[in-house]
């Protein structure tokens, strides 16, 4: 190793040191990313959404379509002010407010003919949680892309932010929302949702939550 090479920090040195903000180029814009350690905690990440939610201007299909695609009953859809809507923050989802804990847990994907290769995935949530301090409980299905079911998405969560501010009309300032999924394939994660609302819209948002390494590498230039 040369004497250069020894005396250029690590990345582990640097985020033992401070904050780490990362660009990621994609497609859909520069996604920023900023890598935390915490004392005593595992060690954290968050994502600044590049483009914030948009309701997508496609009829849902009807509850009782949703109710057989999914092995539910038409009444165990919907609660409070939340009905069924299709929101993207660059990959579309169909959101499906689920009145119990119990009836999420009843769920299991079937003939969901709206959800093609191209179409949406089906992203269920309820208000009910299994742990305490979470705001919403969700699975979701998406066999048309080749995945029963998902323990963890980050991109419905950030699309889940126009649902979050059209149905619970959060009032202004910032607020953070936890969302618990994967519960049931026993694969739990915790996603932090960060919503900053300006003026009852939406004006940023971020996801994130506790990360492990398990990889390193470093760029030659």
């Amino acid at each position: 190793m040369g004497l250069e090479e020894a005396q250029r920090p690590r990345e582990g040195d640097l985020l033992a040191a401070q904050d780490l903000r990362i660009v990621l180029e994609e497609p859909i814009g520069d996604v920023v990313c900023v890598a935390r350690r915490r004392k005593g905690q595992a060690l954290a990440a968050y994502f600044e959404l590049p483009k914030l939610p948009e309701r997508l201007e496609v009829e849902p299909p009807s509850t009782a379509e949703i109710a057989l695609g999914l092995g539910l009953e038409p009444e165990d859809i919907g609660f409070d002010r939340h009905e069924t809507s299709l929101y993207s923050a660059g990959v579309p989802y169909l959101f499906v407010p689920i009145r119990s804990l119990d009836a999420i847990g009843r769920a299991a994907p079937g003939i969901m003919r709206w959800a093609t290769k191209d179409g949406p995935a089906a992203y269920l949530y309820t208000r009910e949680a299994a742990r305490q301090g979470s705001a919403y409980h969700a699975r979701m299905f998406a066999s048309a892309w080749g995945l029963t079911e998902d323990p963890a998405t980050g991109s419905a969560v950030a699309a889940f932010a126009g649902v979050v501010q059209a149905f619970d009309c959060p009032r202004d300032g910032e607020h953070m929302l936890v969302i618990e999924q994967g519960f049931e394939m026993s694969r739990p994660s915790l996603i932090a949702l960060g919503l900053v609302i300006e003026g009852g819209a939406l004006a940023s948002a971020t996801i994130g939550g506790s990360v492990v390494i398990v990889s390193s590498g470093s760029l030659d230039l």
